[in-house]
C-alpha cells in the first residue's frame, strides 16, 4: 500500500479489525476440537418464516462445513404445514402437541417438508456457497418408522389411555449409507422428517424426534435443537445453563420442565444414551446462535451432557 493510501485510511476501523482478529483467535480451539466431527442440527419454529433469520442460519452451516466439521440439518415445517392445510381446507387436531394425521394429512405434510422447504433450505445454503443435498428419511430405506405410540393419564381415573395420532411415526431403525456416501462427498445433508414403514406407509416424523434418532445413529459430537425459547428454563423463567440426564429427570418429576418441553428433553436423554457427547436447547431467533455455541466459550442454550 502506497504512504498516500496509509494516511487516508480510516484510523476508527483499526480497533475493529483487532478486534475481529481476536474472536478469530478465540474460535480456533473450538474449531479443533470439532475437527471432522458431525454435528446434528435441527431447525425449526418460527425463525424458519423470517428471512434474515434463515440467511443467518444458511451462514453458519456454510461457515460450519469450512471449517472442518460435518454438519447434519433436519428440519421442522409445523406452521407451514399448517397455513398449506388451511388453504386445502384439510382441518387438523392435536393431541398431547402432535398433529393427528390421517392419509390426506400426510400427503400435505410429505409435500411441505420434502418439497418446498426442503429445497428452500438447500437454495439459501447454496446462496451462501455451500453445497447443499435435500433428503428425506425414505430416501435410501434411512429412517424406518413405526406407528407411534402416546399414552396419557386420565385425571379423573389415573388410567392411562391410548391416544391415536394416525399416521404419526417413531424411528425404529437408521440406515447410516446414504448420510456417509453424502458427508464423504463433502456435501451437507438437508434431512425432512418423513419416513416409511415396514409396510411401505409414509409417517409423519416429529422433526426433534427424527434429529435425536439421527444424532445417534450417526455418533455426532453434538446434536443442536433450535427453538424458539432461550432453552431450558427454572421456576422463575431463568435460563439453566447446563443440566445431566439426572437433573433433566428431576425437573421433569417436580414440573420445573412440563409441556411441550418435554417431548424435547426425551429426546435429548435419547440421543446421549445412543452415544451423543452433549445435547443443546438453544434459540434459534438469536442471530447466528450456531456460531455463539460452538465456536464460543459463552455457549448460546442450555448443554445436557450424561452426567
Amino acid at each position: 500500500m502506497s504512504d498516500s493510501g496509509a494516511d487516508t485510511a480510516p484510523n476508527v476501523q483499526l480497533p475493529n479489525v483487532h478486534v475481529r482478529a481476536e474472536v478469530l483467535v478465540q474460535a480456533l480451539p473450538h474449531m479443533q476440537r470439532y475437527d471432522e466431527e458431525i454435528v446434528v442440527i435441527k431447525y425449526g419454529g418460527h425463525a424458519m418464516g423470517d428471512r434474515a433469520a434463515a440467511e443467518d442460519f444458511a451462514e453458519d452451516i456454510v461457515l460450519l462445513e469450512q471449517s472442518g466439521l460435518k454438519p447434519v440439518v433436519v428440519h421442522g415445517g409445523g406452521p407451514q404445514i399448517g397455513r398449506m392445510l388451511d388453504r386445502l381446507g384439510i382441518k387438523s387436531e392435536f393431541r398431547e402437541g402432535l398433529r393427528v394425521t390421517d392419509e390426506a394429512t400426510v400427503e400435505v405434510v410429505e409435500m411441505v417438508l420434502a418439497g418446498s422447504i426442503n429445497k428452500q433450505i438447500v437454495g439459501w445454503i447454496s446462496a451462501e456457497g455451500g453445497k447443499a443435498i435435500g433428503l428425506c428419511g425414505k430416501d435410501g430405506n434411512m429412517v424406518r418408522a413405526r406407528r407411534a405410540a402416546r399414552t396419557v393419564m386420565d385425571p379423573d381415573s389415573h388410567i392411562e389411555r391410548h391416544i391415536d395420532l394416525g399416521l404419526v411415526g417413531e424411528p425404529e431403525h437408521v440406515d447410516r449409507t446414504v448420510l456417509d456416501a453424502v458427508l464423504k462427498a463433502e456435501l451437507i445433508p438437508v434431512l425432512a422428517p418423513v419416513a416409511v414403514g415396514s409396510d411401505g406407509q409414509t409417517y409423519n416424523v416429529n422433526a426433534d424426534t427424527f434429529a435425536g434418532a439421527i444424532a445417534g445413529a450417526m455418533r455426532a459430537k453434538r446434536l443442536l435443537l433450535l427453538t424458539d425459547v432461550p432453552g431450558v428454563l427454572d421456576k422463575n423463567k431463568n435460563l439453566i445453563p447446563e443440566l445431566s440426564i439426572e437433573d433433566c429427570r428431576r425437573l421433569i418429576a417436580d414440573g420445573t420442565i412440563t409441556a411441550g418441553m418435554i417431548p424435547k428433553i426425551e429426546t435429548c436423554i435419547y440421543a446421549l444414551e445412543q452415544g451423543v457427547e452433549a445435547v443443546v436447547i438453544l434459540d434459534g431467533k438469536v442471530p447466528h446462535a450456531v456460531l455463539l455455541e460452538l465456536f464460543t466459550d459463552y455457549g448460546a442454550g442450555t448443554l445436557i451432557r450424561r452426567s
